[in-house]
């Protein structure tokens, strides 16, 4: 029998897993619980009424009716371009692959700021195409198409990111079954392709969706910080606490706190009831 070379972290002593356990809990606290209850404990400390005079203010509900719109307006293009890149990434071999890979990823490692700057530099006044947009009347920054393009920079990889893996790992071979089979590429996509890959692309959704309402820094760049016409919900956060009104400030931002935590909820959700059925999917392919 081969003895073991080294000792199984399962047998490090009791009082060592919990103060690892203990400090995990305590920099969770303090990073992330401890933030999130002093943004709901101040939006509330007016009292209830406030709050909603606060929220429902015209130029908040201006702002949430622009995330709301941007977000919808996003999160359908990153599931098409998602699930195109996904498909030609993993079932398809041709030139270029490792440089779309690379694309994908590129808004990881692009500040948000750098991101809305280009989109200046291409669209804005005098940017490459600034003349040509003013010759036919079309408006791209400091409007909402360029919150939009901004927006679906920083958040295209979620989609294809949660797709691209799974869909590696589970292979071509039933995709490849269903052609010799006869059926056509949408039937191959709908009934093989869509099935095995729902739950992946419901987190990528959800991800995408929380980035899209929270993203501040290529919206602030592009945006011009209009009141009531170019502030989503982030900047309204930043103007009403510039303006020292931290209860509207507080008020704003617990919307956004509010979002983040029905996103963890939805992603708990399908880790919990869904995730061991997907194991198992990719184990079995």
């Amino acid at each position: 029998m081969a003895r073991l070379s080294e000792r199984s972290p399962l047998m490090e002593p009791a009082w060592w897993r919990w103060a690892l356990i203990s400090c995990a809990t305590l920099l969770i606290i303090a990073v992330v619980v401890l933030p999130l209850a002093i943004v709901l404990v101040e939006a509330f400390g007016a009292g209830l009424q406030a709050y909603i005079g606060n929220v429902t203010e015209a130029d908040t509900v201006a702002a949430m009716k622009l995330t709301l719109l941007v977000a919808a307006l996003c999160v359908p293009a990153n599931i098409i371009f998602g699930i195109a890149a996904a498909w030609a990434i993993t079932k398809f071999s041709f030139p270029g692959k490792n440089l779309l890979l690379t694309l994908i990823d590129l808004p990881f490692s692009v500040s948000p700021v750098v991101a809305g700057l280009v989109f200046v530099l291409l669209f804005g006044a005098h940017g490459w195409f600034g003349s040509e947009l003013r010759e036919h009347d079309i408006k791209i920054i400091f409007a909402t198409p360029g919150i939009v393009l901004a927006t679906i920079f920083v958040t295209f990889p979620f989609v294809a990111r949660e797709l691209i893996p799974l869909m590696q790992q589970q292979g071509a071979d039933q995709e490849e079954a269903a052609a010799s089979l006869g059926a056509s590429g949408w039937q191959i996509f709908w009934k093989v392709t869509f099935p095995n890959m729902r739950w992946a692309l419901l987190y990528g959704v959800l991800l995408c969706n929380a980035r899209a309402m929270g993203e501040f820094g290529a919206v602030s760049v592009v945006s011009g910080h209009i009141r009531g016409l170019t502030n989503t919900l982030p900047l309204q956060v930043e103007i009403l606490h510039n303006e020292f009104n931290s209860a509207a400030a507080f008020g704003v931002a617990s919307l956004l706190t509010l979002l983040a935590l029905m996103t963890l909820g939805l992603k708990w959700w399908l880790e919990r009831r869904h995730g061991e059925g997907l194991a198992r999917t990719v184990r079995g392919h």
